[in-house]
This record gives structure tokens, sequence and C-alpha cells, in this order.
């Protein structure tokens, strides 16, 4: 599904390998061609991010973007690349993708974890806050990592996509960052743990805007903890 954001309409696809994300790249490029209209985009190895946006008309969202998107939709339609939530049988993985956040008022201080499940057509199938007491930003974080994925087990789920705002956390569970603060050792290795439970668990970092509903799940759980009328 297509997001509104303050940079464009934005999607997210995801592929097996890095030739499957390349081959639908470039079968994007002829498609924009045709059209004279050109999508900004990011590629890491699977993965690729695609944001649409009228240039004539200050960056803002038009029929433009929307021919767009639905001529990209039907690529992926039509020529059914692999992605990393199917395998090469006729059975279909069970997908879930995980939102989560977590926040400190005070750092450390009042804190909540906070995270969201949806299925493959982003039906929202749980969206939970937990107040934690006085701790930090990133055991916040942290957990709210934690309690998704265990909640995602707990639905069955063989793929998880995590989505997070939280650069460290996520460059963290890749392996790209190394876990420096010791408090931490417990919990990130309890999650390496939880994750070797599931088929696939891959890791993105997304804008805190596309974070939304895990951020309210945060607040929701910390305004009740502290006694704030919404």
């Amino acid at each position: 599904m297509w997001q509104e954001t303050k940079h464009g309409l934005y999607k997210q696809f995801n592929f097996i390998n890095f030739k499957e994300a390349f081959d639908f790249m470039s079968q994007v490029s002829l498609v924009a061609e045709t059209q004279k209209h050109y999508p900004r985009w990011e590629n890491e190895w699977n993965v690729v991010k695609i944001w649409l946006s009228t240039h004539a008309q200050s960056n803002h969202i038009t029929d433009k973007d929307r021919r767009l998107a639905e001529a990209i939709d039907g690529l992926v339609k039509a020529g059914e690349p692999i992605d990393e939530w199917s395998n090469n049988s006729n059975e279909r993985l069970s997908r879930i993708k995980l939102y989560a956040d977590g926040g400190s008022r005070g750092n450390p201080g009042p804190s909540a974890s906070g995270y969201v499940l949806l299925d493959e057509d982003d039906k929202i199938l749980e969206d939970k806050g937990v107040y934690l007491g006085i701790t930090t930003n990133n055991q916040a974080e942290y957990t709210a990592l934690k309690l998704g994925l265990e909640a995602a087990k707990q639905r069955q789920a063989q793929v998880v996509d995590v989505l997070m705002d939280s650069l460290l956390v996520v460059n963290q569970m890749r392996g790209v960052y190394k876990v420096r603060n010791r408090d931490l050792w417990p919990i990130h290795s309890a999650i390496l743990d939880l994750v070797g439970e599931f088929k696939r668990v891959s890791f993105t970092h997304v804008p805190r805007e596309l974070n939304k509903l895990a951020d309210a799940a945060v607040n929701r759980a910390l305004d009740e903890a502290l006694g704030i009328n919404g």
C-alpha cells in the first residue's frame, strides 16, 4: 500500500536478492520514461524504496504520481517478482509487519514501549502500549521490539518485517553496529534468540513519520500511567 508522506507517495518493495531488486528497478525505469515522470528511490540489496511527487507542483502528490504508482504495482502483479515473504512452493508463509517504538520522558525517566502488528493487507492485528517505569529510551526501544516479536510468535507468524525509526536498534540488530552499552546486552541477546525462532526476520529503518502508530501506542501508555488526560 502506498503511503502519503511529506516527501510524496511512498512504498517499500522487498525481493529475495539484489538481482530481483535490480530487475524490478529496470522495469520501473522503462515505465517512468514512458510516462515522463521519474521517481526518487533508494536501493539496499534486496530492498527498493520509492517516493513519487510532482516537481512542477512543488513536489506535491498529484494524479501523475498516482498513475505511476498504479503502473509500478502492475509490474509487480504481472511479473510476480519473488519477494522475501514467499517461498518456492505453493505454501504461503505467514507474514506480519511489526512497527515498534519506545520513549522515555527524561531519559532515564518514565518510559513506555509500543508495538503494532499488521497483516499483509496492512490491517491492524494488534496495537499495544506498555508502561515500563523508570528506564532509558534505548531500553524502551529494545523492549518494544521484544514485546512485538513475542506477540508475532503467539500469532504463529513465520516471517516478520520489523520497522523502527531507531537507526541504532535497527543497525545493532543487523550487526552493523556493536552493542556497546552493557545494560542492553541481556535484552539484545534475548531478542537474537527470539529471532532464531522465526523463518525470517528483517529489520528496516523508517522515518519517524511512518512510525506514528507505534509512537501513539507509547504516548497512550505514558499518558495513562502518568495520569495525563488526552
